[in-house]
């Protein structure tokens, strides 16, 4: 295994950090704190991304009661376990919302 050295430049990761040559921070204007994404569009990429991996799961065991030799019962057996920890994850946010929903519903104006 070959490997290339690159000649460190100093400027370049000082610019990549936001910094100026001295250290100090280069003056940057304040982006919104909603610059795009709101927490409906976090909420659904999650949802989303559970469903994907408990697709993929449901395919893999689909695969593996079929003998496909490709698949592997590890794999298949991880693939289950990171959609379990997904979906609990989201069943969690989502019980904490409802619980500080009810909380603001009881609250005495």
């Amino acid at each position: 295994m070959r490997v290339d050295l690159k000649p460190f430049d100093f400027a370049q990761a000082v610019a990549r950090a936001g910094l100026r040559p001295d250290g100090t921070p280069l003056a940057r204007p304040q982006a919104p704190a909603t610059a795009g994404v709101s927490f409906q569009h976090a909420m659904t990429r999650a949802l989303g991304a559970v469903s994907q991996q408990q697709r993929q799961a449901e395919a893999l065991q689909r695969e593996l009661q079929l003998d496909n030799p490709a698949v592997s019962l590890e794999q298949t057996m991880v693939a289950m376990q990171k959609a379990q920890i997904g979906f609990q994850g989201v069943l969690a946010v989502r019980n904490r919302l409802v619980q500080a929903y009810s909380e603001i519903m009881n609250m005495q104006v």
